[in-house]
């Protein structure tokens, strides 16, 4: 399983094309050209980025936890399942194309932060990255009522 770690970066062109970090395209073989699902986060203002297979698994995991014939269930089930896009970074450079609509949702203008999230890549706008970063007495507290 491929782990993301750091923070980087990145300019959006008019297209809504995004190069990979550097860092996360080495983590796959010269040969290997991954295929990635990008999904709305249910509880920040970003997109995740995973690999497909990881995408599978998570899927398969929240999937089996519903019953299909449960009208709510089958709610969430849709609602989970909306707005995802598979893509595909392009031999040359490693470059991918969200779709303009899921970067507008998390509020994109001109760059992205990727900030790897061990077994996802999280995709933010800038500007809302940093607001969303906790104090250290906000970390050391829920540090304490997590783990304490």
């Amino acid at each position: 399983m491929v782990k993301f770690i750091g923070e980087y970066c990145v300019k959006v062109d008019d297209k809504g094309r995004i190069i990979i970090p550097a860092p996360f395209k080495a983590l796959f073989g010269k040969e290997e050209r991954p295929v990635f699902v990008v999904k709305r986060d249910i509880y920040a203002n970003c997109l995740q980025m995973l690999t497909f297979q990881e995408w599978e698994k998570e899927s398969e995991e929240v999937r089996q936890r519903l019953n299909q014939y449960n009208r709510e269930h089958a709610q969430f089930w849709r609602e989970y399942m909306r707005g995802m896009a598979m893509v595909e970074p392009d031999e040359k450079i490693g470059r991918i194309s969200i779709p303009k609509n899921l970067l507008s949702e998390i509020g994109v203008t001109k760059e992205v932060i990727f900030a790897g999230n061990n077994h996802k890549i999280e995709i933010w706008a800038k500007e809302n990255y940093e607001k969303e970063k906790m104090t250290r007495s906000e970390i050391i507290a829920l540090t304490e009522k997590i783990l304490g």
